[in-house]
């Protein structure tokens, strides 16, 4: 039996929408990492872009567990003594800063109506806050 590997004429790129009204965070972010990268395809090649777009609606009322909100940061280092950066985690939540197939929306509109987007479930879990 041979590897499959796939071509780029294998590929096809689909549309998801994910709802993240209650989802926790990680859960969510776990679930739209693998329609990114393609890891639910069972053509999944590592070196090729076979992922999927993703646009996630509701990302406003997306739970966050815990006291992440206001107790987490993240530490980035630029080399130099004293150049320490540390961002809270409701700074990045705010920004929004997202590439490539990703889109964000904090409602329930989006602009991607013509892509004939699939809808993709993320279940929420039974964690309590």
């Amino acid at each position: 039996m041979k590897t499959f590997t796939a071509t780029p004429a294998d590929i096809s790129h689909d549309w998801h929408v994910v709802d993240a009204d209650g989802v926790p965070l990680g859960r969510l972010a776990s679930a739209v990492a693998q329609l990114i990268r393609g890891k639910h395809k069972p053509t999944y090649t590592p070196h090729m872009d076979g992922g999927d777009f993703v646009i996630v609606i509701n990302a406003s009322k997306v739970k966050l567990t815990g006291k992440k909100l206001t107790k987490k940061h993240y530490f980035s280092h630029t080399g130099y003594m004293g150049h320490e950066r540390f961002t809270a985690a409701r700074d990045l939540l705010a920004k929004q800063h997202m590439r490539g197939k990703l889109k964000v929306y904090g409602g329930t509109e989006h602009p991607h109506v013509a892509q004939q987007p699939k809808p993709f479930s993320v279940t929420p879990s039974k964690v309590s806050a």
